[in-house]
């Protein structure tokens, strides 16, 4: 029996600003860090032992978990990989959302925002914002550094991740994972076996820890939102299957 536990960081500021964020570089707000050590909280009352922590590089989701750590009072290192970013907005990057869907209508910015295999334009790489052009990805090859992204590919990189990374480990430890709303939507595509359809409407809550239970051949025997009061629904394919509390 294992723990996996998957945390989206906390409220950024361009969540709070209602942008397409992506690769950029932002940290979270006050709102967010308060979430975050909610999430500590409600973590530390499982009383589980974490063995492994991994978040992305993106400073929001790693802000995310050293504030967890902190309230774990668990000082082990953590490893940070490019592979659990947040899916690449390509030239959506930086705008608002509200602003787009009123220019583009709601049912466009929606596509673009939950469809599995369309990709926004890319990105210029002459924009501030494209990944080359900030200092935390220099060391990803560059031929793998996306200019845009949908969410199939997004999934690629993140379930290739797992799959080598963490899927073994997962039989006798326990992992948490600080990541993205869209990287944590792959890898519950991957775990739950959701199809291209019902991921779609896969909502995923900044800061609100995600406790899924394995048993030792790696099939979920129970997964619950530990703050209950802000839980979004995991599915009816995940209800009927009785997983969710």
């Amino acid at each position: 029996m294992s723990f996996l536990i998957l945390v989206r960081h906390g409220q950024s500021t361009w969540n709070l600003e209602k942008k397409f964020t992506g690769w950029v570089d932002v940290d979270i707000t006050e709102t967010g860090k308060s979430e975050a050590k909610k999430a500590g909280q409600l973590i530390k009352e499982q009383n589980l032992k974490i063995n492994y922590y991994y978040s992305s590089v993106q400073l929001r989701a790693k802000h995310t978990l050293k504030i967890i750590k902190e309230i774990l009072n668990d000082e082990k290192e953590f490893k940070s990989v490019w592979q659990l970013n947040e899916r690449h907005y390509g030239a959506l990057t930086g705008l608002n959302k509200i602003e787009m869907a009123k220019k583009i209508g709601e049912k466009k910015v929606h596509e673009f925002r939950r469809s599995w295999d369309m990709k926004p334009d890319a990105l210029s790489k002459e924009s501030p914002h494209h990944p080359s052009n900030i200092s935390i990805y220099k060391d990803v090859p560059e031929e793998l550094i996306p200019s845009t992204e949908s969410l199939k590919d997004t999934y690629n990189r993140v379930v290739k991740f797992f799959e080598e990374e963490i899927q073994e480990k997962l039989r006798n430890t326990n992992i948490l994972i600080s990541a993205h709303g869209n990287s944590i939507r792959a890898l519950c595509k991957k775990l739950f076996e959701l199809d291209n359809n019902l991921i779609s409407n896969l909502e995923i809550p900044t800061g609100n820890p995600l406790l899924i239970k394995l048993d030792n051949s790696l099939k979920i025997t129970k997964c619950e939102y530990l703050d209950k009061e802000r839980a979004k629904d995991l599915l009816v394919f995940l209800k009927v299957s009785k997983l969710v509390k």
